[in-house]
């Protein structure tokens, strides 16, 4: 098997580059990115022969098309997803090859699903958003509504340290999903919030600990009611685990200076360099990333809550999901041609995917069952 990461040497790429190198069954990895010099440093860490640079400008639709064509399957941790979600998408359609995305950003998923009867035509299975969130986060949505007759409300939210990724796309991510309106399900239907909307302090599990998180623009809201039929809510919320940092984001979310593609590079590059010295003026956490995932409804007739909760490092919880579909793409243990969020009923075995996460390494809670008043109690499932 022949897998192509794009973005291979950027702060989530590597990691994925690096669990792809280490199966058997794969036989060469693609390093596809701008900087022949990184990508020639994260071949040497792969087992010799194994890795293959790919200079490669993403930028150039035709030059993408021609280099994804000669690849088994396509991975991609482009970021921003904003920016390069749908050209890497509809390139990979082009080339006749299966792809699998981190993509994060609400409006770059809704471009993504867009593209699916051009998918179902040319018999390609693509998965979009396969990362941390979204990704593992609507894994474990199907995991916490397996335990209830009829899910009804889907509250998703996740916390990361700034130490935990500092990488140019993951700041400028940061900006988008905290400015103007993002969406949100509820009451049976879409609705635009104010991204920085309705905090509430959720407890993570350790070392992150009690977080405020706030409504941010993630995918989740848009692909989750689909699968879900007769649920009434689905939110997303996400937060920093350093307070004044979190406020900081909130705020700069609200000037407008963020609106636009290039007022998010300007202010990336300002904040880049400034995260090493305000790590110095006070109390930062370990580098560490989470999910908090409640889904309620109905079991036996009556209110029931699961919660499912997850940590780890954020490179871990968003590229070892990546990898993993990539594989079973490679392999062609999915076929369902279109372009599918991961929550897609039948795309993935649930259970089994958690379960290859632990083995490495990711710290996945065990569910917790939670009758509501007129219920029987608290147990874990």
């Amino acid at each position: 098997m022949r897998v192509l990461v794009l973005g291979a040497s950027g702060d989530m790429g590597r990691r994925a580059v690096q669990e792809l190198a280490r199966e058997a069954s794969v036989t060469a990895v693609g390093l596809a990115g701008r900087n022949p010099a990184r990508l020639q440093a994260l071949a040497r860490e792969c087992p010799p022969g194994k890795a293959q640079p790919v200079p490669l400008d993403v930028g150039d639709p035709a030059r993408l098309r021609e280099v994804m064509a000669g690849w088994d399957v396509v991975a991609s941790a482009l970021g921003p997803a904003y920016q390069w979600e749908v050209p890497a998408l509809r390139a990979a359609i082009d080339a006749g090859v299966p792809y699998v995305s981190l993509c994060d950003d609400y409006d770059a998923a809704q471009g993504a699903l867009a593209l699916d009867q051009e998918a179902r035509a040319r018999g390609l299975t693509m998965i979009t958003g396969l990362g941390w969130t979204p990704g593992l986060s609507n894994l474990l949505v199907r995991q916490a509504a397996a335990r209830l007759d009829q899910p009804r409300r889907i509250r998703i939210a996740w916390a990361a340290s700034v130490s935990d990724a500092q990488g140019y796309a993951v700041i400028l991510h940061t900006l988008h999903i905290l400015t103007g309106e993002v969406p949100t399900f509820r009451a049976g239907r879409f609705q635009p919030i104010p991204a920085g909307a309705e905090p509430e302090w959720l407890p993570f599990p350790e070392p992150l600990g009690r977080v405020q998180v706030v409504h941010v623009g993630h995918p989740e809201p848009v692909t989750l009611p689909q699968a879900f039929p007769g649920v009434e809510e689905v939110s997303l919320k996400g937060g920093l685990a350093e307070p004044f940092l979190n406020w900081l984001a909130r705020v700069v979310g609200r000037t407008g200076l963020t609106r636009s593609h290039r007022g998010k590079v300007v202010l990336g590059r300002i904040f880049r360099p400034l995260l090493p010295v305000l790590q110095r003026l006070g109390p930062w956490k370990e580098p560490a990333s989470g999910l908090h995932v409640v889904v309620e409804g109905v079991l036996d007739g009556e209110p029931a809550r699961v919660t499912v909760r997850a940590v780890g490092p954020m490179d871990g919880l968003t590229s070892v999901p990546l990898a993993l579909g990539a594989l079973l793409l490679g392999r062609r243990a999915i076929e369902r041609p279109g372009v599918h969020p991961p929550e897609t009923p039948g795309l993935l075995d649930v259970e089994s995917f958690l379960a290859e996460l632990a083995k490495r390494g990711l710290t996945l809670e065990t569910p917790v069952l939670e009758r509501l008043p007129g219920g029987s109690g608290r147990r874990a499932v």
